[in-house]
C-alpha cells in the first residue's frame, strides 16, 4: 500500500509586478540594452570572421563568454585533480619498496611486534622473554628427510657397535665422536644425535650452565635429571643452540630432542600445552638453522600440531599406553616413525608394522642389543 504524501506548501503568489509562470511563455524575453555588443553598424574584422565558424550565429555575446569561463574553470579543475593525484614519494621506477626480512616478523613494520598478542612473548605468557636474536637461515643445501620403513639402531649406553647393519643410526651427542660419525657416514648411515633438551643431567660437560632457576622437579625414575622451565628460551636458546651445534659439528644428521613434554609432566613449573608447542617449534627451527633434520620424541598428543616442523617421529611404547594411532600423522605425511617397545615378546609388531612404523624391541638401559620386527 502506497503511503500517503504529505501535504504542501500553500500556493505562494508571485509579488507585485511579477509574471506568473504559467504565462511567462507568452512573454517574449526583451534583450537588455548591453553597450558591449556589435550594433548593426559595426563593420566585421578578420578576427570576427575566425570566430564566427566556432560561435553559431545569432549568440549574444554575454553567452560566448559564460561558455569560455566555463572551459577555462574546467581545464583548471582538471590541472588541480591531476596534481593531487601524482604519486609523491611512493614507489617508482627508480625506487623499491620495502620488503621483510626472511625470519625477523616486523622488520618492515609488519607482523607482530613484541608484546602483541600472537608475538613470541605473548604465547610464551606474562613475563616471558623472546629470543635474543632470528633463527639463522637454512644453509642452501638443505637438511636429511627420511622416508617411513627405515630400519634403524638406537644406542644411548656404552661404545657405539657400528656392526648393526641398518641405515639409521640414533646415538648420544656427547660419547659419540665425530670419528664414529664418520665411519657409520662411510658405510652409508646416516646418523641421529641424541640431546636432552627438556631436562638438565648433572653429570653432562655443560652442567655449571644451567641457573637453578630453570631447574624444577627431578624427573621420576632418572636420578640426577631435571625438567627444564621451557618458558626461558632467553636461557635455554643458546644451551640448546651450543648443543646442537655439537652435533653438527660432529658430522651429525639429525637430532632427537628427549623429554619435550614437560607440560604433561609434574615438572614443578606451570607448564602449559602452548608453551611446550612453542618451544618445540622453537627446537625445529633451530635445528634446521643449522642443516639438522630433528625428530619429535614422544609427546604424542601433541603429534598432528608439530608434524610440520619435525622430519621424523622418535616414540616409546605406544603400543603399551594404546598411543600408537596419534602418531600416524608422520606417517600420513612420509615421515617415518622410529619406534620400540620394552616389553617381553614380539607380539606388538603385526600392530606396528600395519601402521608402516619402523619398530624393534629394545632394553630399557638402550645398549647395542635390538630385536627388530
Amino acid at each position: 500500500m502506497t503511503e500517503p504524501r504529505p501535504p504542501g506548501p500553500p500556493d505562494r503568489q508571485p509579488p507585485d509586478g511579477a509574471v506568473p509562470l504559467s504565462d511567462a511563455a507568452a512573454v517574449p524575453p526583451s534583450a537588455p540594452d548591453r553597450p558591449d555588443e556589435p550594433s548593426a553598424a559595426h563593420e566585421p574584422s578578420a578576427s570576427d570572421g575566425a570566430s564566427s565558424a566556432a560561435v553559431p550565429k545569432g549568440w549574444p555575446g554575454h553567452r560566448v563568454r559564460v561558455i569560455a569561463a566555463c572551459v577555462a574553470v574546467a581545464v583548471l579543475l582538471a590541472g588541480v585533480a591531476a596534481w593531487a593525484l601524482w604519486p609523491r614519494g611512493g614507489p617508482g621506477p627508480d625506487r623499491a619498496a620495502p620488503t621483510a626480512t626472511p625470519g625477523v616478523p616486523g622488520l618492515d613494520g609488519s607482523g607482530p611486534q613484541p608484546g602483541d598478542p600472537g608475538s613470541p612473548s605473548d604465547a610464551m605468557g606474562s613475563g616471558s622473554p623472546v629470543p635474543s636474536g632470528p633463527v639463522p637461515p637454512t644453509p642452501a643445501g638443505g637438511w636429511w628427510r627420511p622416508a617411513p620403513g627405515l630400519a634403524w639402531q638406537w644406542q644411548l649406553t656404552g661404545p657405539v657397535d657400528r656392526s648393526v647393519d641398518v641405515p639409521v643410526y640414533d646415538v648420544d651427542a656427547v660419547e659419540t665422536s665425530a670419528a664414529d660419525v664418520a665411519a657409520l657416514h662411510a658405510a652409508g648411515r646416516k646418523v641421529i644425535c641424541y640431546v636432552n633438551a627438556g631436562a638438565y643431567e648433572d653429570w653432562r660437560p655443560d652442567k655449571a650452565s644451567f641457573p637453578t632457576e630453570v631447574l624444577g622437579a627431578g624427573l621420576d625414575g632418572w636420578p640426577g635429571e631435571r625438567w627444564l622451565d621451557i618458558r626461558r628460551w632467553d636461557v635455554l636458546g643458546p644451551l640448546m643452540s651450543a648443543r646442537f651445534e655439537v652435533c653438527r659439528s660432529k658430522g651429525f644428521d639429525a637430532v632427537e630432542p628427549d623429554n619435550v613434554d614437560g607440560y604433561a609432566n609434574a615438572s614443578g613449573f606451570p607448564l602449559s600445552a602452548a608453551d611446550q608447542l612453542t618451544y618445540n617449534r622453537r627446537l625445529a627451527e633451530l635445528a634446521h638453522g643449522k642443516g639438522l633434520a630433528i625428530g619429535l620424541k614422544n609427546d604424542v598428543e601433541q603429534a598432528a600440531a608439530l608434524e610440520p616442523a619435525f622430519d621424523f617421529a622418535v616414540n616409546e611404547e605406544c603400543v603399551e599406553y594404546e598411543e600408537c594411532g596419534q602418531l600416524r600423522p608422520f606417517i600420513a605425511a612420509g615421515k617415518p616413525v622410529f619406534h620400540v617397545e620394552y616389553s617381553d615378546g614380539s607380539s606388538f609388531c603385526a600392530q606396528t608394522k600395519g601402521y608402516g612404523f619402523s619398530s624393534m624391541r629394545k632394553k630399557e638401559d638402550l645398549d647395542a642389543w635390538r630385536e627388530p620386527c
